[in-house]
């Protein structure tokens, strides 16, 4: 952990992959990364077969050589298992490994993540493959860390095989212990489910209407976090076996339908992320999102990193243009983009910075996915970005082991957001809230985290947030309640969503009033509610002298207890109901806003709340500039990111050093396009 992760300065590397070249490149490729400042590279992750060509015939030549000469030029390496994509002999011999679609078609060969992680074929021949790695190559003096798989759930996150069947039936004969039990928590009572026999359980068929059972599908979702998990952990075990003293074991990546907390806490040191801000250009997804916001989405995504593991490393960052053979088009980032988005990564809380690739592939689907050098490895733009990059790290490693500072937080949860998943009235006010509440802080300068609660969450790590936003908190448990409570009790502010407290743990709806076991700590009753519906117009809402747009769904709500009516709908026959009440609790407060929120009423609560800017005594900056803040004991690190390719003028109200020129600074100061400044303020 220590080589990349050392609190005491700031490290490059590089996605380097020796098999795709000719063994007379590997000097020159090794010894122009050190001369751009690259000292490590990430090795082997798709490369099972360079070891294990055929079945139970192992041969460790090939990569003895590159780490031979990666130790006679000083590179430093960073090892992964193979088991993302395992070679042809296995799946052609052993059909029984491949994942399936879900109406049982098998995914063939050709791509990767394939296969599923129940298979027992498949798990013995990962285990013997991981622990051939480990024995042989964990010893070599180069390897500083370990790679487990790569990109877990990445493209494929659903499974659907025979061995998925019979593994399902486990977990849940595990979960509930008995037919009843389960048959109580799904509710299979409706549209005669019932089952009276494990055999009958699968995992979710395709329907005659694509309907589903939730209660079924929130399960499986579970399932497959455990089941990947369970995968990574198995190797895991196996490497910590053989590692050295001070080698870390990681894997890279945040996917869907896997619980990223748990699995680093039983399995890794720390959590990777491959951070691609190019997409915002490419994909068909980010088509609508406001140009201001397009690759600062990736700030978003960098805060969930940040909740699992607040520094962190990044083992791909974009490099080059993005894009398949079969899909995606991108333009190659502009002059300033890879800096300006390496600066983005470093200041969410990431020391070390990887770049997904040293050379662009000729071969093979991602012949379009481009890396610091062309085909032609002729110098360029980006290698000599690179250089550029690596000094201004060297200029600033004092931040290293730095904390990314907010005082707002948005609470999330597993259970809710699979739940989002599968429940398209939970999806609708979820997809319109978690990107205005992101777009709202990101514009008004108000940096956030994200702050993930459990059963058994430890508030006292929340005391440092002002305000908590849970925007909708559908699935509730009486712990989970406690915890959000005891938070509130002891001088925190609470905003919670409409939608909230009307399912259990099993997704299953609540009989109670309205907002269910939040009833109490929000002070609110919910006597009806109701989609927006399409002929109604504009719904208003009236909070004090401010107006507000309702979005997508309304809770008309009614106070209870000590609870205050703090606003109104003013339109439609929701006019005169509560939209917002608020309730004292301890020394803190809770709000229920009986609505989705837009990027308007986010900003309206922010400013409401006195959270909006804190750091507007510092600098100030146009909207077009991401603010971020990382601070080490009483050191406190400015980061001021320019997303536009136009240079944006700030103002410094404070003194500060520049820590890539070590010159003191204040007042106005003009940002080029795509650049950055970070400067220690005083």
């Amino acid at each position: 952990m220590g080589a990349i992760l050392d609190g005491n300065r700031l490290v490059l590397g590089t996605c380097y992959y020796p098999e795709h070249w000719p063994k007379e490149l590997w000097r020159e490729d090794l010894e122009r990364m050190l001369k751009a400042g690259i000292e490590v590279v990430r090795i082997a992750e798709f490369a099972w077969s360079k070891v294990e060509l055929t079945e139970g015939n192992f041969t460790y030549s090939f990569f003895d050589e590159f780490l031979d000469l990666a130790e006679e030029v000083g590179m430093k390496v960073i090892f992964c298992t193979p088991t993302a994509t395992p070679p042809a002999w296995l799946t052609e011999k052993y059909p029984e490994v491949l994942n399936a679609d879900i109406n049982g078609v098998l995914y063939r060969h050709g791509e990767r993540r394939h296969c599923n992680y129940n298979s027992p074929v498949y798990q013995k021949l990962s285990e013997r493959i991981v622990e051939k790695f480990a024995a042989h190559y964990a010893s070599r003096p180069c390897i500083i860390g370990w790679q487990i798989d790569n990109e877990i759930n990445c493209g494929i996150n659903q499974f659907y095989s025979e061995s998925d069947n019979r593994a399902f039936r486990v977990f849940l004969e595990k979960k509930y212990g008995n037919l009843d039990a389960l048959n109580e928590a799904w509710g299979t009572v409706f549209w005669n489910q019932t089952y009276t026999d494990w055999e009958e359980i699968h995992v979710p068929r395709k329907t005659n209407s694509d309907a589903t059972n939730p209660h079924e599908v929130l399960d499986y979702t579970r399932f497959i976090s455990d089941s990947a998990r369970r995968f990574i952990k198995m190797q895991s075990d196996i490497v910590r076996k053989y590692v050295k003293p001070g080698d870390f074991v990681t894997t890279n990546g945040i996917f869907a339908n896997i619980d990223n907390h748990q699995m680093t806490k039983e399995s890794l040191d720390f959590i990777t992320y491959d951070s691609y801000p190019n997409f915002a250009y490419c994909l068909d997804a980010y088509r609508d999102v406001p140009g201001e916001i397009r690759d600062r989405k990736w700030s978003r995504n960098l805060a969930e990193v940040r909740a699992v593991t607040p520094v962190f490393g990044i083992m791909e960052q974009q490099s080059g243009a993005n894009g398949w053979n079969t899909r995606m088009e991108a333009p190659s980032p502009r002059p300033g983009q890879m800096a300006l988005w390496t600066m983005q990564s470093v200041a969410h809380g990431a020391d070390y910075v990887s770049y997904f690739r040293w050379r662009t592939c000729t071969v093979g689907t991602e012949i379009y996915w481009h890396g610091i050098l062309d085909y032609s490895g002729r110098d360029n733009r980006r290698i000599a970005e690179v250089g550029q990059i690596h000094e201004k790290l060297q200029s600033m490693k004092e931040l290293a082991g730095s904390i990314y500072e907010a005082q707002v937080g948005i609470v999330k949860d597993y259970d809710n957001i699979w739940d989002a998943q599968l429940d398209v009235w939970h999806e609708r006010v979820d997809r319109a809230s978690q990107p205005a509440l992101f777009q709202a802080l990101q514009l008004s300068h108000t940096p956030f985290d994200y702050v993930y609660l459990n059963d058994d969450t430890d508030v006292t790590e929340w005391k440092k947030y002002q305000v908590l936003f849970y925007p909708h908190a559908t699935i509730m448990s009486k712990e989970r309640e406690a915890v959000l409570r005891a938070y509130v009790e002891t001088g925190g502010t609470l905003v919670i969503g409409c939608r909230s407290g009307y399912k259990d743990m099993n997704g299953r709806c609540v009989m109670e009033k309205l907002p269910g076991l939040l009833a109490d700590l929000s002070g609110t009753d919910i006597p009806e509610y109701s989609f927006i519906a399409p002929d109604a117009g504009k719904v208003t809402i009236q909070w004090g002298d401010t107006e507000l747009e309702a979005s997508v769904f309304t809770d008309l709500l009614q106070p209870i207890g000590e609870g205050k009516q703090e606003a109104v709908y003013t339109s439609d026959y929701y006019a005169g109901s509560g939209a917002l009440i608020s309730n004292t609790v301890g020394a803190g407060k809770v709000y229920y806003y009986g609505t989705a929120f837009n990027t308007e009423s986010a900003r309206v609560f922010l400013e409401k709340l006195n959270v909006i800017s804190p750091y507007r005594d510092v600098v100030h900056a146009p909207t077009g500039c991401e603010i971020a803040v990382r601070r080490k004991g009483a050191d406190q690190y400015l980061f001021v990111l320019n997303y536009d390719k136009k240079p944006a003028q700030i103002e410094l109200c404070r003194k500060g050093t520049d820590l890539y020129t070590g010159q003191e600074v204040s007042g106005r100061i003009e940002i080029d396009g795509y650049g950055t400044l970070v400067c220690k303020v005083y």
